[in-house]
């Protein structure tokens, strides 16, 4: 019944029925995280078309799992048994971007690096801007909360998500939020659906603040011996109070990787690398860029300069971005997304060393350090079952490290699967059960997205 109520309701070119095909479409890039064969695959062209699949699902009480370019890195995008995969990659178009209100209008499907590109055209800036903004969407963007490289001082995607359309968990098509720049009429209903998985609604077009094209960066990088040293450097950058634009740590074995991939010339004579940038402007952005230094130098690092060599810096960001991508042709990799406050980022880092050494798991080290949001990556060889049983214990302590200094067990990359149990112990009984709560309210028959965030 489920496929003839999708047929009778959508085009023939909208379903993916084959199943090797459908099953490209079952998984994000967490290898660890468990998926099944879908049902079906859905690739809609409009906000009704969505609503007809919801209603669709509802009706034959049908588990739906929305999925962008499958780039998350927690589960959140993976198949149950029997479902549906929307997949929104065919919701693509930029519908409005209004430079006197500075806003942009646009569909879930368009690419995070096309958005911020179509807005510097018009002298325009979105800022939120994950690693994989190359390829991660809109829509996605909005279901973890993507954070990024620059959010350190300028926040993640639900500080600047205005507005939202959606179709409900009931099948009805609704519009949240608001295009002014004050507004706090009800509940704010944007704000919840943001992060929310897509647990809650099916975004079907997202209303986005812009901000004026900023000026050019400065990069300063510094060389350390070990990761707690570079986070003592981190953490004096937060302490003497300047904010840099991006404050970001790459180890040896993540730069290795990359340059073995990609053969970008890289060489790096340190252990670990912190790579800051300030894009103040005129003399405060010549203080800043003076202070981290002298952050850099105080805290020990074995060689410290302002890049004065653009292309060299950029390279040196590119190869931050694709760390995750290199390190998995090492084998498979269990990716944390802790976050302690940056006064705690030292110790977070000791521990996650001494978890490395403890269970005997290679861990390797990049970071949106300036806002204490880590991301260990345990590598392991493929198919090593006792390499993978004690990677999960190290994950496991890594969890229990964060919450012991008052973080958090994700910063960016959402709960989906792998973040479950933390997740439970980070938030206790009563404020999972407010959860439920929420979710049993938008989501009555329970098919959006089920099994992710928390257990039913």
């Amino acid at each position: 019944m489920l496929i003839d109520d999708l047929t009778a309701a959508l085009p023939a070119d909208r379903l993916v029925r084959d199943p090797d095909v459908a099953r490209s479409f079952a998984h994000d890039e967490a290898e660890w995280a468990p998926y099944a064969q879908p049902a079906v695959v859905v690739r809609p062209h409009s906000a009704e078309e969505v609503q007809a699949v919801v209603r669709a699902c509802v009706k034959n009480r049908a588990p739906l799992v929305t999925r962008g370019a499958g780039t998350g890195l927690s589960g959140g995008a993976n198949a149950v048994d029997g479902c549906v995969v929307l997949v929104t990659d065919r919701l693509t178009a930029v519908k409005e971007i209004n430079e006197p209100e500075r806003y942009a209008v646009v569909e879930p499907g368009v690419v995070n690096d096309d958005l911020r590109a179509a807005c510097a055209e018009r002298g325009l800036w979105y800022p939120p801007d994950p690693a994989s903004s190359p390829w991660s969407t809109i829509g996605g963007n909005v279901a973890t909360n993507a954070g990024g490289v620059c959010c350190v001082k300028y926040g993640v995607t639900r500080d600047y998500v205005l507005g939202l359309q959606i179709v409900t968990g009931t099948g009805e098509l609704a519009r949240l939020g608001r295009r002014t720049a004050k507004g706090v009429a009800g509940y704010d209903l944007t704000g919840l659906l943001v992060g929310s998985e897509g647990t809650l609604g099916v975004v079907t077009e997202v209303t986005v603040r812009l901000r004026p094209a900023r000026a050019a960066e400065r990069t300063i990088a510094g060389y350390f011996d070990t990761t707690v040293a570079a986070g003592k450097a981190a953490a004096a950058v937060a302490a003497r109070g300047v904010l840099p634009s991006a404050l970001e740590l790459v180890d040896r074995h993540c730069l290795a990787a990359v340059d073995e991939w990609k053969n970008m010339g890289l060489s790096a004579d340190a252990n670990v690398v912190l790579l800051a940038r300030t894009d103040a402007p005129g003399a405060l952005g010549e203080h800043e860029a003076a202070e981290i230094l002298a952050c850099f130098e105080q805290a020990g690092a074995t060689w410290a300069a302002r890049s004065t060599d653009q292309a060299e810096a950029d390279a040196l960001f590119a190869a931050r971005r694709l760390a995750y991508p290199a390190l998995e042709r090492l084998g498979p990799l269990l990716t944390e997304d802790v976050c302690v406050p940056t006064q705690a980022v030292p110790e977070m880092l000791a521990r996650i060393d001494a978890a490395a050494r403890r269970h005997g798991v290679l861990i390797a080290n990049v970071a949106h350090i300036g806002d204490g949001n880590l991301h260990p990556l345990l590598v392991t060889p493929a198919g090593d079952q006792e390499a993978k049983k004690n990677a999960q214990a190290a994950f496991e302590d890594i969890i229990a490290g964060a919450l012991d200094l008052g973080g958090t067990v994700t910063g960016e990359h959402g709960v989906g699967l792998l973040k479950q149990p933390g997740l439970a112990r980070e938030l206790g009984p009563e404020v999972l059960e407010l959860h439920r709560a929420v979710k049993r309210a938008l989501d009555p028959h329970g098919i959006l997205n089920p099994g992710k965030v928390f257990p039913s």
